[in-house]
């Protein structure tokens, strides 16, 4: 079962959620991020990214970073404020999207679980960005950041956040993005029974924050043994008692939103457009895109159409039958020789809600030679793909909307 943990989070009062709220870390340059915090002191972004406020040419990565981290997180704690609760609890987060929404639990999940696949993975992580994220945690002796978590839907859960979302929220807000945010602190009376509803639900998927998650496991190992960064209730408590958890939001998987990942190649293997189109229709079945078929969809010379791509062999694995890896299969590796997605420079990625009008811009401004437009990955198949073991292609799902960092943190 998923053992759901109360905790107690550290948290801007409500006037200030609005400001101190940023995009995750991860999703922004050092460029964006600053231009994003510009003027507002009290923007997470300032905690999460603190190079922002370091000269330009600072490395990342560098000691005086992390240092600057801590230092602001401090500040912030003080200027916001940021408070500590009182007593442990559970907090629903609810998010709003034009016609999307979708409510999920925020808590204390387990790094056991983690460890032990009680709680699933789908992406493989890299040893440079958990060592950026676990040097941030032990510093700064705190979670900074949610990972976000999906749960196969049940009734009573939602029957439960149900009746906590009828009562007043804790803070509302509009980001700047148009997407609301919504924060209840769940009372007493419903944290009993949310952690017992909790206890049917045998499996959760990471969908977003695979290295948060590993980094968390890692800073538990760092901070062993060593005084936990705020008491239960008053009595001093091992770092076990706080990093045996890591700050997630759990969702039901009916009401995530996964958008698609494009791919864009900035040029054909030194062919002409319409060598390159003789040669694939020799591959795959080529349509105009008028007709509204295809499994893929490819922009090239100004024109689109679509792709019905060869079905995966008999019993393919679930990661080998998506579109995208079908379309490295039978395409990108063989015609255009981008043997690995992840290291080769010639491919680019256009996530999210940037759509196709961002794959044809970059066609027509000669930046790319040909684009493809997937659809997007179903929560159904991430979730079958994460239960047989497997590993997501590389750069195939893109969650929206993304969660705000410096809502809830949780100090370890």
């Amino acid at each position: 079962m998923v053992a759901l943990r109360p905790l107690r989070a550290l948290r801007p009062e409500p006037a200030a959620a609005a400001a101190v709220a940023a995009v995750p870390y991860d999703v922004v340059s050092t460029s964006e991020a600053r231009g994003l915090a510009a003027g507002n002191p009290l923007s997470f972004l300032h905690v999460s990214r603190a190079e922002i406020d370091l000269p330009d040419d600072t490395d990342p990565h560098a000691d005086l970073v992390y240092a600057t981290a801590a230092a602001h997180f401090e500040a912030l704690r003080a200027r916001a404020p940021l408070i500590v609760e009182t007593r442990p609890s559970l907090y629903v987060y609810r998010l709003r999207m034009g016609e999307h929404v979708q409510t999920g639990i925020a808590a204390g999940f387990s790094v056991g679980e983690y460890e032990h696949d009680v709680i699933r993975k789908h992406e493989r992580t890299r040893k440079d960005k958990e060592d950026d994220r676990t040097r941030h945690i032990v510093k700064l002796r705190a979670q900074t950041g949610p990972v976000f978590l999906v749960y196969p839907a049940q009734a009573p859960i939602d029957a439960l956040v149900a009746e906590i979302t009828a009562e007043p929220a804790l803070f509302q807000f509009e980001a700047e993005d148009g997407v609301e945010h919504v924060m209840w602190q769940a009372p007493q009376s419903a944290t009993g029974a949310l952690v017992e509803a909790f206890s049917g639900v045998a499996l959760a998927y990471i969908a977003d924050g695979h290295h948060r998650a590993a980094s968390a496991w890692r800073a538990r190992q760092a901070l062993a043994g060593t005084p936990a960064a705020v008491d239960a209730g008053g009595v001093e408590a091992g770092v076990e008692a706080e990093a045996d958890s890591f700050l997630a939001v759990a969702f039901p998987h009916d009401q995530t939103q996964i958008l698609p990942y494009h791919r864009y190649v900035t040029d054909l293997a030194g062919r002409s457009a319409e060598a390159f189109l003789a040669e694939l229709q020799a591959v795959v079945q080529v349509r105009p895109e008028s007709d509204g078929a295809g499994s893929v969809a490819m922009y090239l010379a100004g024109r689109w159409y679509g792709l019905d791509l060869a079905a995966a062999p008999a019993g393919a694995a679930a990661a080998d039958r998506l579109d995208v890896a079908r379309l490295q299969d039978q395409v990108l590796a063989p015609l255009l020789g981008i043997g690995d997605p992840r290291t080769d420079q010639r491919i680019g990625f256009v996530g999210g809600i940037r759509g196709r009008a961002a794959l044809a811009a970059l066609v027509d401004s000669g930046t790319a030679a040909v684009a493809f437009a997937l659809r997007p990955v179903t929560i159904e198949e991430l979730m079958q793909i994460a239960d047989d073991g497997g590993i997501m292609p590389p750069k195939s799902t893109w969650f929206e909307p993304k969660l705000r960092d410096g809502l809830l943190s949780h100090l370890i």
